[in-house]
């Protein structure tokens, strides 16, 4: 089978190919006076984290998935000299340095590692101010940043794929992150779905562009069928976002005819959509209890006419809808922790509810949320538990720190 175009109709179709991270230098620049700025809550142990993180890969490809690791394709894209040029003016001009002489500096630095992959890795994992003594006159705000430890910030929330793009039907959404601290991450998937061998040549449609008003982030994107997609306006996903993104993906022939936009608290617990809501096999699906009230569902129905459609607000329950539109005669909600309080509010956190299936009916999912991984056994999912004493400090689970690439078709 060639899996080197893209190819997602589904949340739960067996997987063939996926997109990671492998946590990096960068998590070593987080320090305590940072994390808010760089959106973390604790610091995970590298060493540690890396154990986790080959433990993930390690279930993909014992079931038969390739991997693939951002860091890797990023660096095979940049074989092209004029081509490794252009991305580190663009990476640099996007990295928030005002000095002239000190923009110059930073990309001769980059221009002189040896190869691709050092140079990535340390474009993610940013460079402290020791690293690199001014060149020629400071300029005033060198002197006012001197206290500031970087001269480029550290990307640590890299490891959690799922968020720079999404993968959409035979295309993606090249998102416009909220935060100013994760805008770089999307320049990679920028360049690797434009001019990477496997993928030059497939003309990769983009439903959404990270130059685009609007934020958008992976993780509230989830195709449920070839008919149905749901995304979340969340707090990092605008409703108009939404729109623009329906627009473009119903003008270009995919199979999606309905897209069912969830409206969620917007917090930090409830980052993304795909936090508090997850499909683990045909019909069931993984729900934070405590967003059941709250929650509020539109649909975007597409009609005969190219790139329109219709807003309705849903007044039915969250089973109801989704029966409807995915043409079932029910689906199933298994609850994280079971029900509201203790458990559901502490398994909510360590992200209980994020779940990835690699085929219908099995699914990776961190051993530590054990209320509600014998709640999924007991509906007959088969489970593959991996440690995350460290990933889960990020606020992320399995799917946040995957991409699907390649899936097979129900």
């Amino acid at each position: 089978m060639n899996q080197n175009g893209l190819q997602v109709f589904s949340e739960i179709g067996k997987l063939k190919k996926v997109l990671l991270h492998r946590p990096g230098e960068e998590i070593e620049n987080l320090t305590p006076s940072l994390m808010n700025r760089l959106l973390f809550d604790d610091i995970p142990y590298l060493k540690i984290a890396r154990e986790e993180h080959d433990a993930f890969a390690d279930v993909f490809r014992k079931n038969g998935v390739e991997v693939c690791y951002l860091e890797d394709l990023i660096s095979e894209t940049l074989r092209d000299g004029n081509l490794k040029e252009a991305f580190i003016e663009e990476f640099v001009s996007e990295a928030g340095l005002k000095n002239r002489l000190r923009i110059e500096q930073v990309k001769d630095y980059y221009r002189e590692f040896e190869d691709n992959k050092s140079m990535i890795d340390k474009m993610m994992s940013g460079i402290r101010r020791e690293e690199l003594q001014p060149s020629g006159l400071r300029s005033l705000s060198d002197l006012v940043d001197m206290d500031y430890p970087f001269i480029v910030d550290p990307m640590p929330n890299l490891y959690f794929t799922r968020d720079p793009f999404a993968t959409v039907g035979n295309g993606i959404t090249l998102n416009k992150m909220r935060t100013i601290t994760r805008c770089r991450e999307t320049i990679f998937a920028k360049y690797i779905f434009r001019f990477h061998p496997d993928y030059r040549h497939h003309d990769i449609p983009f439903w959404y562009d990270r130059e685009m008003k609007n934020s958008i982030e992976g993780g509230d994107v989830l195709v449920l069928s070839e008919k149905v997609i749901a995304i979340g306006i969340s707090e990092r996903t605008d409703a108009d976002a939404i729109e623009l993104f329906a627009r473009n993906v119903f003008s270009d022939g995919q199979p999606f005819e309905t897209i069912l936009a969830f409206d969620i608290p917007k917090s930090r617990a409830f980052m993304h959509l795909d936090t508090v809501f997850t499909m683990v096999d045909d019909q069931v699906f993984t729900i934070h209890p405590e967003i059941e009230g709250p929650l509020t569902v539109y649909s975007l129905r597409r009609t005969e006419r190219k790139g329109e459609y219709k807003i309705e607000r849903e007044y039915q329950t969250l089973e109801t809808i989704l029966s409807k539109y995915l043409e079932a005669d029910s689906v199933k909600l298994i609850r994280c922790g079971g029900k509201k309080g203790i458990d559901a509010g502490r398994e909510q956190w360590n992200d209980g509810s994020n779940t990835l299936a690699i085929s219908p009916g099995e699914v990776i999912v961190y051993s530590r949320n054990h209320v509600t991984n014998r709640l999924l056994e007991s509906e007959g999912i088969k489970l593959h538990e991996i440690p995350s004493s460290e990933l889960s400090r990020g606020r992320g689970g399995p799917r946040c720190m995957s991409m699907p690439l390649f899936r097979e078709r129900l």
